[in-house]
């Protein structure tokens, strides 16, 4: 099988030639690897078995100066500072009291995002590969950055129809990028990423209730951009969600990214029980306490484990159980974990 053809067929629930793979990897991670390997970025990735490729828009649209001490800027305009993404400077939204206070905020254009180049660079794998594309789309991060994160919790409960203009007008951009995406590259896109984390090392951010009211219509809303498309759709959330997984079921997610199994209510056994034929698990092999501390034929191991539990009648994509590996992972457990993956995930 082609490795599009290997990801399609996990994602239709069914047992390609072995288990996909998924790398995600932090720049420092991807660096150092480099390195050490004596490879090129795509030699890299042929050496990990990654199965998947991923195409972005650019930004083409006014340059606005970071004020003092700032090393990026969201599309929405918070400022940030810190290592990697970093954390907000200020939240411009933090004193809204009103909606005109909402709808009058500097909101982004879509047509900022350049997509023109986005056919070519997928159609440049030739069909070998499944291609990620479509706007992230973190409406919920986006919103702790504007208002605050205790200052969101409050306004869920005190002005929600506040909250509610807020994540329309955050929705609506990255619903429209992500149209233009599809509408420039559709055809070569197999899946559109998103991303919200919704969960903490002990279960959800947001109980049911507050995200059936305030989130879930949206995740709904750009599922259903992706199916208009007829691409599958995959959400990276971190943490412990196991509560919010029939919702996102239900909403039509096709495949969740990347499930971390240290996690509260995210025991494999568990979820491949209750939601494997319904759900894409993607990830499941920790990365913080199996491919950080483990010997290499520790991570063999582990990855083993995982494997016997997540891989039986497809629906499972190998990898580490966090967005992108860190640069502290040693590359040879990397590599222990897929090599571990070829070795152990076929299908017989």
């Amino acid at each position: 099988m082609t490795s599009r053809e290997r990801v399609l067929t996990a994602f239709a629930h069914k047992q390609p030639d072995r288990v996909p793979i998924w790398c995600g990897m932090s720049t420092e991670f991807h660096d150092k690897a480099k390195q050490q390997l004596g490879l090129d970025d795509e030699a890299l990735r042929l050496r990990f078995g990654d199965d998947f490729r991923r195409v972005f828009a650019t930004y083409a649209g006014p340059e606005f100066p970071l004020c003092e001490g700032a090393t990026c800027r969201t599309p929405f305009g918070v400022e940030r500072h810190g290592l990697g993404y970093g954390q907000p400077i200020r939240h411009p939204l933090a004193d809204a009291a009103t909606l005109d206070d909402v709808h009058n905020y500097a909101w982004p254009d879509p047509a900022w995002m350049d997509v023109s180049q986005i056919q070519s660079e997928a159609a440049a794998w030739g069909g070998q590969y499944a291609i990620l594309g479509g706007d992230w789309s973190p409406f919920f991060h986006d919103a702790i950055d504007l208002l605050g994160m205790e200052n969101l919790y409050i306004k869920m409960y005190d002005q929600p129809e506040l909250v509610d203009a807020l994540m329309q007008h955050m929705v609506d951009y990255y619903f429209d990028v992500s149209r233009r995406i599809f509408d420039a590259a559709g055809k070569v896109i197999d899946i559109f990423f998103i991303g919200n984390d919704l969960g903490s090392q002990t279960g959800p951010l947001l109980g049911p209730e507050l995200f059936a009211r305030f989130v879930l219509p949206h995740l709904r809303r750009l599922i259903g951009l992706g199916k208009d498309y007829n691409l599958k759709v995959q959400m990276h959330c971190c943490g412990g969600i196991e509560p919010l997984i029939p919702m996102l079921i239900d909403a039509g997610l096709d495949a969740l990214h990347a499930v971390q199994p240290c996690c509260g209510g995210m025991d494999l056994v568990h979820l491949k029980a209750a939601y494997g034929s319904r759900m894409v698990f993607n990830g499941a092999i920790d990365s913080h306490h199996v491919l950080m501390k483990c010997t290499p034929e520790g991570v063999r191991e582990k990855t083993r484990e995982v494997l016997n539990i997540m891989m039986p009648g497809g629906g499972y994509v190998a990898g580490a159980s966090h967005d992108s590996i860190l640069e502290e992972t040693p590359v040879e457990n990397v590599l222990a974990m897929f090599d571990a993956v070829r070795e152990f995930g076929v299908y017989r």
